[in-house]
């Protein structure tokens, strides 16, 4: 059942039973207990993400590179996220959400032995990085089918705040991690994960979905292949002219976004001297009014059509950007990332659906995991395009 679709486990034909005020209670309840541990186990990776931004000149100066060198650190990242989401949800995923919970534990342990062996190799420290991201990604689509599996879809939407909260609040965390275990530390914040990985495996236990909700994934290997790569099979999606308008508009604004995750704090910092930790504060407290004003954007989506919002999410998009660039004091720079963030969590909103019905309904699917992957795409490039403007600037170095 995908989240927030009615159950219909009653049967065809047939109401369920009204249940009781009190039972209801109980229920919401559950479903929201549910959410908050999910929550917990998607947000470290979400976390992950942007924790090194504020400390990566004191990453470069170790390893003796460029600061557009150590932007691996957060691009790779994201590569590894876009990489994991269809391979550990098309092979471990077919076999249900504890397999895939494990999994994910296996590549982001592994991921975190790389990197705290790595000493100030950078090379292996952007392996260790794309290893834990993998295995973040497999948490964070484990998170949401276990969502899927409560009665409403109030689990699947905490889960999704709690990602959109991990993220960015992760310029805090990693901070503040930083300046108290030092710079490797805040390189493995997905860890903590593993911190509420028993509670979720206990909560695996529950009635598996219906073999008709799941991936169609076959009964043999060669099925299964293809159904961890199925995004990827989906290319048919860029045919359809809409399809590529929008990932195209998504694509732009998470460019915008990540890229703006990477060197806005530093840049507030630059102008004003605080420290790491304060930065940190002051930015992920932007970022994350920005993303929860998206709810604004989405409620006025349909009444706007879709010329006019994406026209208005590219307009704020680019006009972040140049705020956060150009602006002469560190409030029009935090301003410019807020405004990112809020058109970015708000275009994913958006567009994800437009994306879907552009296409066939059989092929929603694997169109809706393509976009994703766009997305995915502009977190990792954001980073690398904000290094290289930093560089053609003479800002970096």
């Amino acid at each position: 059942m995908s989240p927030g679709e009615p159950n219909t486990a009653a049967g065809a034909g047939t109401l369920p039973a009204e249940p009781s005020a009190g039972s209801a209670g109980r229920g919401v309840r559950g479903s929201l207990r549910t959410g908050l541990l999910l929550a917990a186990v998607a947000a470290p990776g979400a976390a992950g993400l942007s924790g090194p931004s504020l400390v990566l000149p004191a990453i470069a100066r170790e390893a003796h590179v460029g600061l557009d060198s150590v932007a691996w650190l957060m691009s790779a990242y994201g590569l590894g996220m876009m990489l994991g989401t269809p391979l550990l949800t098309g092979t471990a995923g077919r076999r249900g959400p504890r397999a895939l919970l494990l999994a994910s534990a296996g590549a982001l342990l592994l991921g975190v032995l790389v990197t705290l062996a790595a000493g100030a190799a950078l090379g292996p420290l952007v392996a260790g990085r794309a290893l834990m991201a993998v295995g973040a990604a497999g948490f964070n689509v484990a998170a949401f089918q276990l969502a899927a599996r409560q009665p409403d879809g109030r689990a699947s939407g905490v889960v999704a705040i709690g990602s959109a909260a991990g993220g960015t609040a992760g310029l805090f965390i990693g901070a503040a991690v930083a300046a108290g275990l030092g710079w490797r530390a805040c390189l493995v914040l997905p860890v903590l994960t593993l911190a509420v990985l028993p509670a979720a495996l206990r909560g695996c236990g529950g009635p598996e979905p219906e073999p008709a909700q799941r991936a169609d994934a076959g009964a043999d290997a060669g099925a299964g292949a293809e159904a961890a790569w199925r995004p990827f099979l989906g290319l048919d999606a860029l045919a359809v002219r809409r399809f590529r308008a929008v990932a195209a508009v998504m694509l732009v604004l998470a460019t915008v976004n990540f890229g703006l995750v990477y060197a806005a704090p530093r840049r507030a910092a630059a102008l004003t001297g605080w420290s790491v930790v304060g930065t940190g504060a002051v930015g992920s407290l932007a970022t994350l009014t920005g993303a929860l004003l998206s709810w604004s954007l989405v409620r006025a989506a349909p009444r706007l059509g879709l010329q006019r919002t994406t026209g208005l999410l590219l307009g704020v998009s680019f006009a972040a950007l140049a705020l956060a660039a150009l602006g002469p004091w560190a409030p029009l720079v935090l301003l410019g990332a807020g405004a990112s963030a809020c058109v970015n969590a708000g275009g994913q909103g958006i567009l994800t659906g437009v994306a879907a019905e552009a296409v066939a309904p059989q092929r929603r699917p694997e169109a809706i995991g393509l976009f994703n992957l766009v997305f995915l795409l502009g977190a990792a490039l954001g980073p690398q395009l904000a290094a290289l403007g930093e560089r053609i600037a003479g800002l970096g170095p």
